[in-house]
């Protein structure tokens, strides 16, 4: 989110630098960038509160003192006698229409809206959008706005199952498919609760009467909506995230504020409908639990202090949380939000005391076959536990953090899947994974188990022993056999076409709980080292590699040694990989052939044939001043 640094200055009544603010911020946990006074904040999607000039300046109260915006309209509204039907309240408890008509004069932008446009260089639409376009900015309350005369009877809310084509205000029709929440006018959808509006009710320039809807909805009826449709919506990007479910009233009369600073208004009405019975959220006040969670000593005094410039109430030994923190539900919670206070730099380093005598942990099962599997060229991976299909007795998170992957993984098949597809992207043929984690399922409890998984595509190993060997069932089979037993080895050919991979290597995968894993593995002695140093982190190119193979014959042994050697030692910032993949031996008469595979690849565009082919030019001059080496074919 972009925020212009005046908009947020001129708040604060020290006027502190941007320099001075920003530091402010990154201690408060929102990772941002600065351009030309203009702050692009990086939120994380549990702090939706964020995502507005009044959120900021809320998390920034606990450093500067902040003048309120009070500049609202104070006199009363008359009731806005509106038709209309709500048959979805749980996906939408509270909502509020305003009706306002204004004479046709028009003043230019002033003030607050005008400085909105022209310090973030924003494109004007219609009055009445630009003013709910900004007061989302501001407040971090959408609003859609209809024009009062396309408007006519009865409005519903309701959820849409049966197909339908949606015109939106972009002009751009979309496919409505399964359930959809939406309001709709005379039979006619005129709006994607939540996400966009349509066309045929949207305002324009000519718009004097509008009809103002302003919501709180379910973030688990907006979610998914904007990928699903490839729809660019502000408004969904903030539902989906949690609004303030008491705002609604104020938002509206500041809405009205400004079009009265800028029109006569002939009338106003107000429809709030509240079937919202939010429960006050309450923590323990606890500083002793905080202090020992964070490993500070602050007083009761400063707790209190950080709580109140936080907005936080606290009566006798309850804290309550204000009505748009809907991330505050725990003690731990309240102790990050001291921390932040505090600045995470400033809380003192304790140092760990070690005991003189400690017991020698057993080695584990799952050490264990990690070992073995590494021995035998596998790699592991650490993926993410969420992911976005909802299937069979999966578990939905309540507050996920990433709103596209909100369900327990309840396997590790797709996340395997997609670790090999993007190392083969890659130009890596050869794959062979693994993963230990918890999958989690739902049948009238949440059920928790620890698997293993495997996958592995290619050729068995990249050595002259292994390399004509295909990657099959019975690979899998022959490797887990010693551990695993008959009926649990129930390895899984995976179709490529399901998968849409070209590659045409079979891809094996098995998923086997750690409670069936034989105990014998725990006497298994490891080959491999545990390194001294920590292993450094190498990008992936995404550029495409080109391959090389180059035969020799030798005629003694001790020959064919000083050209492994030459060949595995060369040094070239192009050539990536060298390989052994053939060696043989004549009986009869020692002539000894061996064949090696050359990798090349730039982490910085895409190499040409003429690059490569000075490499192994330069290669095959130097080997062959080697005694006895030849290159059969070359002359």
């Amino acid at each position: 989110m972009k925020i212009a640094f005046n908009h947020i200055s001129e708040r604060i009544i020290s006027e502190p630098s941007i320099d001075e603010v920003s530091k402010r911020l990154f201690q408060l946990g929102h990772e941002h960038e600065i351009e030309d006074q203009i702050i692009d904040l990086e939120l994380t999607p549990n702090r939706g509160d964020c995502l507005s000039v009044d959120g900021i300046l809320r998390d920034l109260a606990l450093f500067y003192d902040i003048k309120q915006n009070n500049c609202i309209y104070e006199k009363d509204i008359r009731p806005f006698d509106i038709e209309f039907t709500n048959n979805a309240t749980k996906a939408c408890p509270k909502i509020a229409f305003m009706k306002i008509e204004i004479d046709e004069e028009i003043d230019i932008y002033k003030g607050a809206l005008k400085q909105y446009f022209e310090d973030l260089n924003l494109k004007k639409n219609n009055f009445f959008t630009d003013i709910s376009n900004y007061l989302s900015y501001e407040t971090g309350q959408p609003t859609h706005c209809y024009d009062g005369y396309k408007i006519k009877g009865e409005i519903k809310l309701s959820f849409l199952k049966s197909k339908k084509v949606f015109n939106t205000l972009l002009n751009k029709q979309i496919q409505l498919e399964g359930k959809n929440l939406v309001f709709s006018n005379n039979g006619n959808v005129i709006n994607l609760a939540g996400v966009i509006g349509g066309l045929d009710t949207s305002c324009s320039s000519k718009t004097r009467t509008v009809i103002v809807e302003c919501a709180y909805f379910n973030p688990d009826e907006i979610i998914g909506k904007t990928i699903k449709y490839d729809i660019n919506s502000d408004a969904a990007y903030k539902f989906e995230r949690g609004v303030d479910p008491q705002c609604h009233e104020r938002v509206l009369r500041r809405f009205l504020k400004i079009v009265q600073d800028h029109a006569i208004i002939k009338s106003a009405e107000l429809f709030i409908s509240n079937t919202h019975n939010q429960k006050v959220v309450t923590v323990e006040s606890d500083i002793n639990r905080i202090n020992n969670i964070l490993g500070t000593k602050i007083s009761n005094e400063e707790f209190l202090n950080y709580l109140e410039k936080l907005s936080f109430a606290v009566e006798g030994n309850s804290i309550k949380v204000p009505s748009f923190r809907n991330d505050i539900r725990t003690k731990n919670d309240i102790a990050e939000e001291i921390a932040r206070a505090i600045g995470y730099d400033n809380i003192p380093i304790k140092k760990i005391k070690i005991p003189s005598k400690y017991k020698i942990k057993k080695i584990d099962i799952e050490s264990q076959i990690k070992s073995y599997l590494i021995d035998n060229g596998f790699f592991e991976v650490i993926n993410n536990p969420f992911e976005n299909n909802e299937k069979e007795n999966s578990i939905r998170i309540d507050n996920p953090l990433d709103s596209n992957k909100c369900f327990l993984r309840t396997d590790l098949k797709n996340s395997l899947i997609n670790n090999l597809l993007y190392n083969e992207r890659r130009q890596q043929d050869s794959v062979k994974l693994f993963e230990l984690s918890d999958i989690y399922t739902f049948s009238k409890k949440p059920i928790r188990k620890r698997v293993l998984g495997i996958i592995a595509s290619g050729r068995v190993a990249k050595n002259y022993k292994d390399f004509s060997k295909k990657i099959k069932n019975e690979y899998l089979h022959a490797l887990l056999k010693k551990f695993i037993s008959q009926n649990n080895l129930q390895v899984e050919d995976i179709p490529r076409n399901l998968i849409n991979s070209k590659l045409k290597n079979p891809i094996v995968y098995i998923q086997v709980e750690i409670e069936n894993i034989k105990q014998d593995i725990l006497n298994y002695e490891p080959i491999y080292s545990p390194p001294k140093e920590y292993a450094k982190y190498k990008t992936i190119s995404e550029y495409p590699s080109s391959v090389r193979d180059l035969s020799f014959s030798i005629e003694s042994a001790s020959k064919s040694l000083n050209l492994e050697r030459l060949i595995m030692n060369y040094d070239d910032e192009l050539l990536k990989n060298v390989f052994l993949f053939d060696y043989y031996v004549n009986k009869d008469t020692s002539q000894i052939k061996m064949a090696f595979r050359f990798t090349f690849q730039s982490n910085l565009k895409t190499i040409t044939d003429n690059e490569v082919n000075k490499v192994m030019e330069d290669i095959i001059s130097k080997s062959l001043k080697i005694e006895s080496v030849k290159i059969p074919g070359l002359k």
